[in-house]
């Protein structure tokens, strides 16, 4: 009789290094912390808000897209069905409509073409940073703090990245020079600088349009892509919006990612990349874009093609203006950071940092983020004690600088809360810090 032996446990150290990665552990720590503590007020979730959503206007997207495949593209009972139920195309069956929303709202004029629908954003950056690195001399720059999903994407694919200090404009341009200089000096290779210029996740910073104009220009000299995130533009509490640096983008420097997770909503995991730059070689000359999709082919097949219907829709009932569609989002998420910043100043007073003993936030012009320093050190030991013995809930900013900075700040998330809510989460945050300071 054979006998039977168990299993030895698989050892963490060999399995791929980014599993050991605290950029990879941070999303999942925070929705186990805030699965123990229901009852405690949270400013750690990122999400949209929740009040306008209407389970009922999925079936009618749906409607309208598969209105739009017959009436518009001509597409009969068989090859709707097709379009709606099977396998879909790699780069997407709404990359046309994409195209649509960036002209109407972007002033851009994309091909289609060069636009591939993905799974989420997060998707979209795992993609180009695959294609980017070649080896391990490639390595790609991003701002500290920058968005941890862009940090473990780059884990994922084993791409270093090279931080930039970030100052209340956004990227500082003298130190991307520095940076890239650097990094070739070690004789790497910088492919790519990752930017959000508005509302950035987690710093709320934005760049001024003059700011944009300089990063694209160094991008030119320097001879590296730019990728360039926007999924908070349309959520700016006052002024116009500036124009994207895409829209700028004479010389096809920009990668440009999007999302419809913050403007529809985040379960449909529909975003996309514009990557109109010529790839010469193989078979003939074609788009950055189309090597992404031979990548997607083998990750994702092929992003939903019911999500992708209902984004469609989305998009057809308004127009195909994003910037139309959330209108009343965006009067939320204005309200809220209002309302955090004026309640902030009342539960500390003072002048300066000093005359509050230590506390101080900055004041961004929109998006869903605020980041409070405290004068203690603001980790996962702490953000349990503040969720047990006080009930509020926020993320440790050091993840977003890659365990490398940030460890006596806070990232406050107020879009997904009432005003009742953050007055009520704001007394508790109060509490917790005067008893750790």
């Amino acid at each position: 009789m054979p006998t039977t032996t168990s299993l030895r446990p698989l050892a963490l150290g060999d399995l791929h290094t980014s599993l050991s990665d605290p950029a990879l552990t941070s999303m999942t720590l925070l929705n186990e912390i805030a699965g123990r503590f229901p009852a405690a007020v949270s400013f750690a979730a990122g999400r949209p808000y929740e009040g306008f959503l209407d389970p009922d206007s999925l079936q009618r997207q749906i409607g309208v897209f598969r209105r739009h495949l017959e009436t518009d593209l001509g597409q009969g009972p068989d090859q709707v069905r097709r379009t709606l139920f099977q396998y879909g195309r790699t780069k997407g069956t709404i990359s046309h409509l994409v195209a649509r929303h960036l002209e109407v709202d972007e002033g851009l004029h994309v091909d289609p073409e060069s636009v591939v629908v993905t799974t989420g954003c997060q998707e979209a950056m795992v993609l180009v940073l695959r294609a980017l690195r070649r080896d391990e001399r490639d390595v790609v720059l991003a701002p500290a703090p920058t968005y941890v999903g862009f940090i473990g994407a780059a884990r994922l694919v084993d791409m270093r990245v090279c931080p930039v200090l970030e100052g209340p404009d956004g990227v500082d341009p003298e130190d991307l020079v520095r940076q890239i200089r650097a990094a070739r000096a070690e004789g790497l290779r910088p492919r790519a600088c990752y930017v959000v210029p508005d509302f950035a996740n987690p710093g709320g910073m934005s760049m001024p349009l003059e700011r944009r104009r300089e990063v694209l220009r160094i991008a030119e000299e320097e001879d590296i892509l730019l990728l360039e995130d926007n999924p908070y533009s349309m959520f700016r509490a006052s002024g116009s919006r500036p124009p994207t640096i895409k829209s700028m983008d004479a010389h096809r420097r920009v990668v440009y990612l999007g999302s419809f997770a913050k403007s529809a909503f985040a379960g449909a995991r529909v975003g996309y990349a514009v990557a109109d730059q010529p790839v010469e070689g193989g078979s003939g000359a074609g788009m950055l874009a189309d090597e992404l999709a031979k990548l997607k082919s083998m990750l994702t097949l092929n992003t939903s093609t019911v999500a992708q219907a209902v984004i469609g829709g989305f998009l057809l009932e308004h127009g195909c203006s994003v910037e139309r569609a959330v209108g009343r989002e965006a009067a939320v998420y204005r309200e809220n950071l209002r309302v955090v910043l004026s309640e902030l100043a009342a539960r500390f007073p003072g002048a300066s940092a000093a005359e509050r003993g230590g506390v101080e936030w900055n004041v961004p012009d929109g998006g869903m983020f605020v980041v409070l320093t405290v004068p203690f050190r603001a980790d996962e030991e702490a953000l349990e004690v503040s969720a047990e013995r006080f009930g509020v809930l926020w993320t440790p900013m050091y993840h977003f600088y890659g365990g490398a900075g940030g460890f006596r700040q806070m990232r406050l998330s107020f879009s997904v809360l009432t005003t009742a809510a953050i007055n009520e989460g704001l007394d508790r945050l109060a509490a917790f810090v005067a008893h750790r300071k």
